[in-house]
């Protein structure tokens, strides 16, 4: 072996042990802990709209409350209570304290929400206020007659042409029809999405809103009933429907996570008979008694 290949594995053989030697030393280092995050203070100011209700003559105010949120919830719907505790005249409304009853529906830092799904926000000031544009009856309750007699409106139930007595019978879907109200049925009816959007402040008396029209389009898009033609007509005016003009504040407030917007469009279509209805996939009548479960086949 020559002496300049000698050389270059000694120098090989030098620097490999060098680096790991440098990797152990490395690794031998005590890691330097991170800065602790400074604690967040949990005393938060809560400015709330408040109204006694038009039978007083107090005009309404803003009033504040300090409230420690670790004594409490994270939610905001714990946070009212808690003021609630202290301050046994405000008054709101809550059911559920799950998302599903849709009571809870107010105002925070400007954007719509329910109470019970919603954490309180970590800014200092809190700004609570009623849902806008709505009357209010007292603090943060406001008057859903409207809102409620529009939905009463779209008749949102079956309609069969040949109604059976209750209870006796049910009516079959097909499992690609069922999937066609997934994004429809979850709606809670909390008039978040209404109440943010701009037609249905200007025109709420003749326009829908996109609460209502969502469920219209899911009555209308079931396969299971047969009044179709008549809901369509219903809503063949200038307003109830049309006034939607996509600017899509709805889908931004839906706290449930649905898309009015993209139904609405869906509906309209229908409407102007760009669309039709595709035909049920499966009998509604399937599973009457008179039919045996023998002659049920799977169409989907």
């Amino acid at each position: 072996m020559s002496s300049k290949m000698l050389c270059r594995r000694i120098k090989n053989s030098t620097d490999i042990f060098l680096r790991q030697y440098s990797i152990k030393k490395d690794e031998t280092k005590q890691i330097a802990p991170k800065p602790a995050k400074k604690p967040v203070d949990p005393r938060r100011v809560f400015k709330i709209y408040r109204f006694p209700g038009v039978l007083c003559k107090e005009e309404p105010k803003v009033q504040s409350y300090e409230l420690d949120v670790s004594t409490c919830g994270p939610m905001l719907l714990d946070a009212l209570i808690k003021i609630k505790d202290m301050d046994p005249t405000f008054t709101f409304r809550r059911s559920c304290r799950e998302g599903i009853c849709g009571s809870c529906a107010m105002n925070l830092q400007g954007h719509n929400c329910l109470a019970c799904v919603t954490e309180i926000p970590p800014e200092k000031t809190i700004s609570v206020y009623p849902l806008p544009h709505m009357y209010v009856i007292r603090d943060l309750v406001v008057d859903m007659t409207h809102f409620f007699e529009g939905y009463k409106s779209i008749r949102p139930y079956l309609i069969r042409k040949n109604e059976r007595p209750l209870g006796q019978s049910q009516y079959a879907q097909s499992l690609k029809d069922s999937l066609k109200l997934v994004g429809l049925y979850e709606c809670v009816l909390c008039s978040c999405c209404s109440t943010a959007c701009p037609s249905y402040w200007w025109n709420g008396r003749r326009f829908l809103g996109p609460a209502t029209l969502l469920h219209a389009y899911r009555w209308i898009i079931d396969s299971r009933d047969e009044d179709t033609q008549q809901r369509l007509y219903d809503l063949r005016d200038d307003f109830k429907a049309f006034r939607c003009h996509t600017i899509m504040n709805c889908t931004l407030a839906c706290p449930k996570g649905l898309h009015p917007a993209m139904m609405i469009a869906k509906l309209k279509r229908l409407i102007s008979a760009l669309d039709k209805k595709p035909p049920p996939e499966m009998d509604a009548m399937k599973f009457t008694p008179g039919a045996g479960l023998s002659d049920c086949t799977k169409k989907c």
